[in-house]
């Protein structure tokens, strides 16, 4: 545990930061599977709307900087390439 003052302020906002961020990537982990069950179902409709919600959310990660901008789009053309299987 630390003992000065200013030490004991950043563990608190690191801590907040910590949480923001863990809900964030479970957000956007959470719309890719819904991309991937709507492929499943073969619902097109579906999946493209989960699609542009799963990119919103890849490209709100990379601007909070909890991406890389090649991982997000790696991740966004896998699911592009996975919504064109049932076209």
């Amino acid at each position: 545990m630390a003992n000065i003052k200013s030490q004991k302020k950043r563990n608190l906002t690191n801590e907040k930061a910590r949480v923001a961020n863990s809900s964030s990537k479970s957000t956007m982990r959470t719309a890719i599977k819904d991309v991937k069950t709507a492929v499943e179902s073969k619902n097109l409709e579906s999946s493209i709307a989960c699609l542009n919600k799963a990119v919103s959310l890849i490209d709100k990660a990379v601007s909070a900087g909890r991406l890389t901008k090649n991982t997000a789009a790696r991740k966004k053309s896998n699911l592009g390439k996975l919504v064109d299987t049932i076209r």
